[in-house]
């Protein structure tokens, strides 16, 4: 029987590098995701000129001057702090009504609990849109139209279930002997449930408040609803934002950049909180 006919590199000769295909995907993938941010970002220091009369994959005429409207102009930077107003206040609201819920949901078992968990969840899969109405009747009536807080209390309507939904994973994971433990030692509810009981769910907050936050920045069609010029968020300012000369492109698109800084910024902060989540199963 003869050998099997092996080939060998010669010597001193360099190994081909082993392609990778998962690295190749990934890098498409990061490509097709990051390529509309990076269209925006190169719009966005262009002219009007610029964008609507040539193609380019960068600007041949760099400027600043759509980033200067903004920062100067009331109408558009009042915007973008409307926005971070009510959508702190929602969210401070969500995770300290959700939290007390949450914690009954996770420990006690009472009449109608389950049906109660799902009502609450039912709210969270309905379109804003359904409530957009009623909401503009209600807040007209009482007084609460163009204000801060009525956008904020009708993203509650959305952001409490989710929170809810959770932060009851979360504290579920935590054994219930901690509780009788922290009573016997004399500790109060109050006390027990912000020096023990919150630090052991803090990723579970951590990611609460993130997806909270997201919900209520980007929403439009009840922060458009609800406001008209006191508390006008950017999302709206950027809609009804028309000219007799048309869409300021550049601007627009200088303003869509600012947005997605924001969000940028929180998923940077509670990156390993939302980590944790992930980990745990309950996001």
């Amino acid at each position: 029987m003869t050998d099997a006919l092996t080939i060998k590199a010669p010597a001193g000769a360099r190994a081909l590098p082993r392609i990778n295909s998962s690295a190749i995907v990934m890098t498409i993938y990061l490509v097709f995701l990051l390529l509309p941010i990076y269209w925006l970002l190169n719009m966005s220091l262009k002219t009007n000129q610029e964008i609507l009369s040539t193609f380019s994959l960068w600007p041949r005429d760099l400027t600043f001057a759509n980033y200067m409207t903004i920062l100067t102009d009331s109408s558009w930077y009042m915007g973008y702090v409307n926005s971070l107003i009510y959508v702190v206040i929602n969210t401070v609201i969500s995770i300290t009504v959700a939290l007390p819920a949450a914690y009954a949901f996770s420990r006690y078992s009472f009449m109608g609990d389950k049906h109660l968990f799902f009502w609450l969840l039912t709210n969270r899969m309905a379109p804003p849109a359904v409530f957009a109405l009623p909401f503009f009747q209600l807040y007209s009536s009482v007084g609460l139209f163009d204000t801060h807080i009525a956008v904020a209390l009708a993203h509650c309507l959305f952001n409490v279930p989710l929170a809810v939904w959770i932060l009851e994973g979360f504290m579920r994971g935590v054994p219930k002997e901690i509780d009788e433990t922290a009573y016997l030692d004399g500790y109060s509810f109050g006390r027990f449930f912000t020096r023990i009981f919150m630090p052991l769910i803090a990723s579970g907050i951590g990611v609460t408040a993130f997806f909270c936050f997201m919900f209520s920045w980007v929403e439009l069609l009840l922060s458009r609803t609800l406001t008209s010029v006191n508390a006008k968020p950017i999302a709206a300012t950027m809609t009804r934002t028309v000219s007799a000369s048309g869409l300021d492109w550049g601007v627009l698109a200088a303003a869509g950049v600012l947005t997605i800084v924001p969000g940028a910024l929180v998923i940077y902060f509670v990156r390993n909180y939302i980590a944790k989540g992930f980990a745990l199963g309950r996001v």
